[in-house]
């Protein structure tokens, strides 16, 4: 039969068996994520940055170019500006340009017109808009209405159809002229004639006026 002392000692086992049953066992100790992949690939990388003096290298090669491109593309643009049809008034400034066709068309209609009853207003036509070698080559074109005029009672009428300006450039221009020609005799058996002419003249600005310099006929 169990003595006390037995069952003392047995009683304090069990209890000693309920407590470790009923304890909380002790958190697990944290774990300590792996590096991923990606960090592993970055950590690799700076490891095999480049070195300072190497990128300080290329970023002034960088500078360098892009001062070149910038110094090309301000001489590309200035020559772009000089190219003569950037300079052409004609493409751009329609008000100066209708002036220039306006004035040759006037011109033309008054130099190249006569009338053997007012042979004046012709000088007087070649005078207000003719300049330079344009004064002589008129002479010459007209030498020959001049001499017969009087005796064969000519009337020489030209009027211009269409025109086009080609250059506008400051103070000089260039127009193509095409007009229409009418020459008749009103001597007894006279006769009459029409003809299309086409030429160009090359025009100045005198005095705050456009005066036809050059008359070119594209003879060779």
């Amino acid at each position: 039969m169990p003595t006390t002392r037995h069952m003392v000692n047995r009683q304090r086992r069990l209890t000693a068996y309920e407590g470790r049953r009923t304890a909380t066992p002790p958190p697990a100790p944290p774990r300590v994520p792996r590096p991923t992949a990606r960090k592993r690939t970055t950590r690799a990388a700076a490891r095999r940055s480049i070195p300072r003096p190497v990128l300080l290298a290329v970023l002034t090669l960088f500078a360098v170019l892009a001062g070149c491109f910038a110094a090309y593309a301000h001489t590309r643009a200035g020559d772009l500006r000089d190219v003569p049809a950037a300079r052409n008034a004609a493409l751009t400034d329609t008000a100066r340009t209708g002036e220039v066709k306006g004035t040759v068309g006037q011109a033309v209609d008054a130099v190249f017109s006569y009338d053997h009853t007012d042979p004046g207003r012709t000088e007087k036509a070649a005078a207000k808009y003719l300049t330079g070698r344009a004064v002589g080559q008129h002479r010459e074109m007209l030498a020959q209405v001049r001499a017969q005029g009087e005796r064969q009672k000519l009337v020489l009428t030209t009027t211009v159809t269409h025109s086009g300006v080609e250059v506008v450039d400051g103070d000089r221009a260039r127009v193509l002229v095409f007009a229409d020609q009418s020459n008749t005799s009103t001597a007894k058996g006279g006769s009459a004639t029409q003809a299309a002419a086409m030429f160009a003249v090359d025009v100045v600005q005198r005095g705050g006026s456009w005066r036809i310099a050059n008359i070119d006929t594209f003879n060779r």
